[in-house]
């Protein structure tokens, strides 16, 4: 032991002698805890001390284990500072800080960079007399034969220093560089970080910085307590008020627990933030390296704590994990192909709990990162889909570093809607349930063919357990934070192979052995989604046409494999109706086949062409305002159900089973609904920002109503709870929105009751037994589909009524030729110019022509394979068309104006189906 030590334990030896004297007689055992209570103030005030005192040497000791004392020449091997002593978790260094008190071992004389908090050295004096202070009580409480020894579950408490938080503006910049030998071993800070890059920028010199973020970033014990948030407490004013919660503490149940006992300071986001920008100033080859091993490091130290040891905690895991997407982006390639993949490895190993916590940490303490960690992920997809060549015996869903990212991105998903606009859970449509028919041949089949059956795979879907333990739904995020389009991945989504996803999806349902990207929809595009609802309706089909084949076989009943309509052009209504409402009263799972549709007197097959048509004609049917079912919405030209129908609910669920039926189908329709449509068909009632399009001027003048904030607005608006709404004929609708509402005024008081009861009426009670049926009918045919688990309102939307977007230079790359037509033929190339020429009216038209529908399918005109077949030399015949398979027969006229005047005379004449 060096001089200094030897005078530090004769200073302690007197101490104890003069501290003997003050021993006070232990407490009997019979005693009371009352008893205890009314010792003298005199006796309170030694105890306090006492127990100050062996708490701060305690505190003392687990930082001298954790952090050192800053003196890289320390011989103390009871110090990390002289690299003896054992990397040691927050509760083992507070374990082994006990036993270091109970038997008196070596202190340093240097206090680590941390002062932990005591209510016996909170005086306003400087470091050295506070060191004194608690020099002298040291030996005091060590000879102290009555002080009971802290338990071993005691951790000691963090320092809450009175200090001034400190930021780029005002941290001196003159720092002496031998203050950075305090980071052998110590958290980061700002001011750190800020210290070592001035020096690295001044002297050329990054090992220092190299070293400390080595250091931190590959313990997650130093990095999960780095920049910790700063405490501005005024001890002089709440001296007092500590010495009371010390006295309750001893007169409490539990001596040795702390009232104001805390955890330690938490993360202090904006100061890592800041510390990072900071140092991007730096040159990144400097660190990048450095910083891309110790992530991968750190990330393999949680990845093993989390999943054998579990020594660290929750909190400081989350940390970790959130100080390390802080980091900025680094420009070697290693940080995409090495540190991230192993990051998204540790966070797969967190608990659904863990999970849900860095969720919230991310919505409320980092919601401006969201995105640089949704790009850094969505990079990582996307150059590991391009670096890598998928086949069948290593598809995409085999490669762990993909299904690592998307389970973090999940995360990310999760915290941008908790961090945008929510809506409460409570404003839900009644659930619809549909009865299960009997049917045991079915059922038997089912037993010889498992893969086919689909009866129960909705109720066998089970719910996201992150969702859960969040309590969020998307139906419930009016606004997130990152619109949910910056989730899709197309590399991903055009990569992938749908039948393989759709097969690991059931599979996994059944098993959970196989991992598919439909169980994380968000990252899909909706196309590709579509594709796998496809898959499924088609497997139904086919399950269905075996049990009606199996009916047959039997003699149960007559074969019908399809779902076969057969209609009048000119009572289309009538005739579908009618048979529809048939089906769904005798047997609504015939619902569940494959529609054929059959116009009497023509001769076209319905290969899925004559299909199209069908729905074409029966929206426009439906749909028209005359016909009284259906309201039209001038000003944002969307229908809306008539609340003063006469038709009964049974037409309206005629009218679901119809958008059910197109969805099943796989066709598009020409339907302009608002979006609170088919939000309400999700399960999510309509509230007041539906309104915005629904009725744009109505949303608009409530909203000014809202934000109005005059004391007049009863004299400005003159409005009261009754309101006026206008039926199908024009005339005049009042309704009270409460009891005698025409005497109750709206008021700043009560205005967002008047709003939301405004918008409640509109949207779910005017129209409730009429979108009740509707949504029955819907339900009756989607109701053991993925709809709504795959998809969202917005995708449902898309789904029905198609694409908005009206490329044609996408069709144009799309297309293909046949019948020796090339892209280089001439009439090709006329065919085209005179094709980007048209108005958008006319483009609409030659859709509908070649493939019987005027909507663009989901995903875009690049999904519709168009294929342009020479149909002969040149003659004054029309072009004709293959709705079925969207084939155009194009014979080779001579000339551009003679192929216009055919085309434009064959897309505006067209009507009905015949045999070529």
């Amino acid at each position: 032991m060096n001089s200094k030590s030897e005078t530090d334990e004769a200073s302690r030896g007197s101490e104890a002698s003069s501290s003997n004297k003050n021993i006070t007689p232990e407490t009997s055992k019979g005693e009371s805890p009352a008893s205890l209570c009314a010792v003298t103030d005199s006796s309170n005030s030694q105890d306090i001390m006492k127990r100050a005192a062996a708490k701060q040497l305690i505190e003392r000791y687990f930082y001298q284990l954790v952090d050192g004392c800053g003196n890289p020449n320390c011989d103390n091997k009871y110090c990390a500072s002289s690299g003896e002593a054992r990397n040691l978790t927050p509760n083992e260094a507070a374990a082994e800080a006990i036993k270091l008190f109970s038997k008196e071992a070596r202190l340093c004389d240097s206090l680590p960079n941390k002062v932990p908090r005591t209510e016996a050295s909170h005086c306003e004096s400087s470091t050295s007399n506070a060191c004194a202070t608690s020099s002298t009580k040291e030996k005091t409480v060590r000879n102290e034969n009555n002080l009971e020894k802290p338990s071993s579950s005691m951790s000691p408490v963090q320092c809450i220093e009175d200090v001034k938080p400190e930021t780029s503006q005002n941290i001196p910049r003159n720092v002496d560089n031998t203050d950075l030998s305090h980071s052998n071993g110590a958290p980061l800070t700002e001011e750190k970080i800020y210290q070592l890059c001035d020096e690295c920028l001044q002297n050329k010199t990054p090992q220092p910085l190299r070293r400390a973020l080595g250091i931190a970033f590959t313990q997650p014990t130093i990095l999960a307590r780095s920049f910790p948030s700063k405490v501005i407490s005024d001890f002089n004013s709440n001296e007092k008020e500590n010495t009371d919660k010390e006295s309750k503490a001893m007169c409490s149940r539990d001596p040795d627990k702390d009232v104001d006992s805390v955890t330690g300071p938490g993360l202090d986001v904006a100061s890592c933030r800041r510390a990072f920008a900071y140092l991007s100033k730096v040159p990144s080859e400097y660190y990048s390296s450095a910083l891309v091993i110790a992530l991968t490091t750190l990330a393999e130290n949680l990845r093993l704590d989390l999943r054998t040891t579990k020594n660290i905690n929750l909190d400081d895991v989350i940390n970790c994990f959130v100080i390390a997407f802080e980091v900025p982006d680094l420009s070697c390639s290693d940080y995409l192909e090495v540190a991230l993949p192993a990051l998204c490895h540790a966070a797969k190993c967190l608990t659904v709990k863990g999970q849900a916590k860095l969720a919230r940490v991310w919505a409320t303490e980092c919601k401006e990162s969201l995105r640089h960690v949704l790009e850094t992920l969505q990079q990582l997809i996307t150059l590991r889909i391009i670096s890598t060549n998928y086949t069948r015996t290593f598809e995409v869903q085999d490669d762990e570093c993909l299904i690592v990212a998307t389970k973090l991105m999940k995360i990310v998903y999760y915290a941008n809607m908790l961090a945008g606009v929510m809506e409460p859970n409570t404003l839900r449509e009644e659930p619809i349930v549909i009865a299960n028919q009997l049917d045991p041949l079915g059922d038997a089949l089912d037993h010889f063919y498992p893969l086919s059956s689909m009866k129960n795979s909705k109720q066998a879907q089970p719910e996201d357990p992150l969702a859960l333990e969040l309590g969020v739904n998307v139906l419930d995020a009016r606004k997130p934070y990152l619109p949910f389009e910056e989730f899709y991945n197309e590399p991903l989504s055009d990569t992938i192979q749908m039948d393989i996803d759709f097969a690991n999806y059931k599979t996994e349902i059944a098993y959970g052995r196989k991992f598919s990207f439909l169980r994380y929809p968000f990252v899909l595009t909706a196309a590709t989604k579509s594709l796998g609802l496809y898959y499924e309706n088609r497997i139904r089909m086919y399950s269905e046409r075996r049990v009606s084949l199996l009916h047959a076989v039997v003699g149960a009943a007559p074969p019908m494999p399809f779902l076969r309509l057969k209609v009048r052009r000119d009572r289309i209504i009538d005739d579908a109706l009618v048979e529809l409402e048939m089906i769904a009263m005798e047997r609504a799972l015939d619902l569940k086949k494959q529609l054929m549709v059959e116009f009497e007197g023509e001769q076209g097959v319905d290969e899925g062409g004559v299909s199209k048509e069908f729905f074409q004609l029966i929206v426009e049917e439906i749909f028209n305002p005359d016909y009284g079912m259906f309201t039209q919405q001038s000003e944002s030209h969307t229908v809306w159900f008539n609340p003063t129908s006469f038709e009964t609910e049974a037409q309206f669920t005629l009218i679901g089973i119809v958008l059910g039926l197109a969805i099943y189908n796989n066709i598009i329709l020409a339907v302009n609904f608002p979006m609170v449509v088919y939000r309400k068909l999700m399960g999510k009632k309509g509230s007041f920002e539906d309104l915005a399009d629904w009725n744009p001027t109505l949303y608009n003048g409530l909203k000014d109503m809202l934000e109005y904030t005059g004391d007049d607005l009863e004299e400005a608006y003159y409005q009261t709870f009754r309101i006026c709404y206008r039926d199908v004929f024009g005339n005049n609708i009042f309704h009270d929105l409460k009891e005698d509402g025409d005497s109750i005024f709206v008021t700043q008081d009560n205005k967002q009751e008047f709003v939301d009861m405004y918008a409640d009426f509109l949207l779910n009670k005017s129209v409730e037994s009429q979108f009740k049926a509707f949504r029955r009918g819907f339900i009756m045919v989607t109701d053991e589909s993925q709809l709504s688990t795959l998809f969202r309102p917005e995708e449902v939307e898309t789904l029905v009524c198609g694409s908005k977007n009206f490329d044609f230079n996408e069709l144009e790359k799309s297309t293909e030729y046949d019948g020796g037509y090339t892209a280089e033929s001439q009439i090709i190339k006329d065919f085209w110019s005179i094709v980007h020429s048209l108005p958008l009216e006319d483009k609409r038209k030659l859709l509908q022509f070649t493939t019987g529908s005027d909507r663009v399918p989901v995903g875009g005109l690049s999904h519709l394979k168009l294929v342009i077949a020479r149909n002969g030399p040149d003659c004054d015949r029309l072009p004709t068309a293959h709705t079925c398979f969207n084939v155009l027969l194009l014979p080779e006229y001579e000339n551009k104006d003679k192929l216009q005047d055919r085309l434009m005379k064959a897309i505006s004449y067209s009507k009905g189906f015949g045999m070529l």
